[in-house]
């Protein structure tokens, strides 16, 4: 009896951590795919030349996302093992140093832009329209990227509430900014595709303003002995930030193989994968927040030593997975078509995108368990393991299986291959968890 009344108290425990986030990701993910439906009333040149952008893009929060692991991880052992001066440090040279790494990468990808998207398959026309579009779209990624950096922070110290908010925050800016910007208001007639670049910096500037008032006002973080404190975390950081940024590496370079092969198909056929990659990114909403939510607690566990309670954790994440996806992903294939024609003007990219919705959607169930699995990985002391589950999933089940489908069956192909490759990386991502959870003592115990 009291292992199940501990079960209900641990699943309180997760939603009350989770539900925060699952807001602010739907929001967050939310005026993203507005973004693109705004866009797509301009046409399908436009949406075209956006979708272009999608993988250099993912690279920017792949980095971002990794330090995030990193940062988040040592700051909730730190506080687990009652170091909390530790931490406070840590979240200031992650601030400082994360805002760094991406401004440079920022810099490179609008200085070796032109070549990058020709090499993705861009004409002419879609290229003059990514020329005017990526420099506000880089700006708007750095403001991301530094108030995720801010979250991550809030996060090791077990606060989600803020972040959620935030995220609501900066999506309600963007969503009243989205129309004026890109269609103008009165006589202005507006920027067109690089209003919603805009749009996205202003509104996450705003974002940062008030989590930053927020993250000094609580004392997270300090100026007193950086230098020493970061000549003694960055092994550990290395050791957990390096693997965690090649594993989130690894969707982005996906990203621009898969883009290379669709762009073979046709104009609206990269218009149509654009908006999937949109859709994906918020239905799979609730598995985003938990890989947000749950590494941190699953750092203080670690920190602490408790492996009953992190095999709890990790096996009723991976059921509301499977619950909750499968049937999202079932509802939202049966109202495909209707999905469709909100998201997208032009008819035939609306029949292109039902069939990647009724495909691709209930494939997410075992996407999520698999993003689960390797978030949880890169907490627990095994980035190593999470980055060869990451890099398998894409590259040796996903990719080969939209690669195959496109060149037998075309765009149907395309779409089934897709879905088989999130399949069978569900079953390899379950297959490491049961072994690894198995084993517990044996296999963690390398990254400090």
């Amino acid at each position: 009896m009291a292992a199940v009344i501990h079960q209900k108290e641990l699943a309180i425990t997760l939603w009350r951590q989770t539900w925060p986030m699952a807001i602010g990701v739907l929001a967050l993910l939310g005026f993203q795919l507005v973004d693109s439906a705004f866009i797509a009333r301009l046409g399908t040149a436009q949406l075209a030349a956006q979708s272009f952008t999608f993988p250099l893009s993912f690279l920017i929060i792949g980095i971002q996302v990794g330090m995030g692991i990193a940062i988040a991880a040592l700051i909730s052992r730190a506080l687990g093992a009652g170091e909390g001066g530790r931490a406070r440090r840590l979240s200031s040279l992650v601030l400082m140093a994360g805002g760094g790494v991406i401004g440079v990468l920022a810099v490179a990808l609008w200085l070796f832009h032109v070549p990058i998207f020709q090499l993705l398959g861009a004409d002419v026309t879609t290229l003059s329209y990514i020329r005017i579009y990526w420099g506000p779209q880089l700006l708007s990624a750095w403001l991301g990227a530094l108030l995720y950096f801010s979250y991550s922070v809030f996060r090791a110290h077990g606060d989600t509430r803020l972040p959620g908010k935030m995220m609501v925050l900066s999506s309600l800016v963007n969503l009243v900014l989205d129309p004026l910007l890109i269609f103008g208001v009165g006589n202005w007639e507006g920027w067109g595709l690089p209003g919603a670049a805009w749009a996205t910096a202003i509104a996450f500037s705003v974002g940062l303003l008030v989590t930053s008032r927020k993250l000094f006002k609580r004392q997270w973080a300090s100026q007193q002995g950086l230098w020493p404190e970061a000549k003694q975390s960055w092994r550990p950081f290395t050791g957990i930030a390096a693997p965690a940024m090649v594993s989130q590496l690894m969707p982005p370079l996906a990203a621009m193989l898969a883009i290379s092969v669709v762009a073979g198909l046709g104009e609206s056929e990269v218009a149509a994968w654009g908006l999937a990659s949109r859709l994906e990114t918020l239905s799979l909403m609730v598995i985003l927040a938990m890989t947000m939510s749950l590494p941190p607690w699953l750092g203080r566990c670690y920190g602490a030593g408790d492996w009953g309670q992190i095999q709890q954790l990790m096996r009723l994440s991976v059921k509301v997975a499977l619950v909750w996806q499968l049937g999202l992903g079932v509802f939202l294939a049966l109202g495909a078509p209707w999905l469709a024609m909100a998201l997208a003007g032009n008819p035939e990219v609306q029949n292109e995108l039902t069939l990647l919705i009724r495909f691709l959607l209930p494939s997410y169930t075992a996407l999520g368990v698999c993003m689960l699995v390797v978030s949880a990985g890169n907490a627990l002391g095994w980035p190593l393991r999470a980055m060869l589950l990451s890099s398998a999933r894409l590259f040796i089940c996903y990719l080969p299986c939209l690669w195959l489908g496109s060149q037998f069956f075309g765009w149907w192909g395309l779409a089934a291959g897709a879905a088989v490759g999130n399949l069978l990386a569900g079953l390899m991502a379950w297959q490491v968890m049961r072994r690894i959870l198995s084993r517990p003592h044996r296999q963690a115990g390398f990254v400090n």
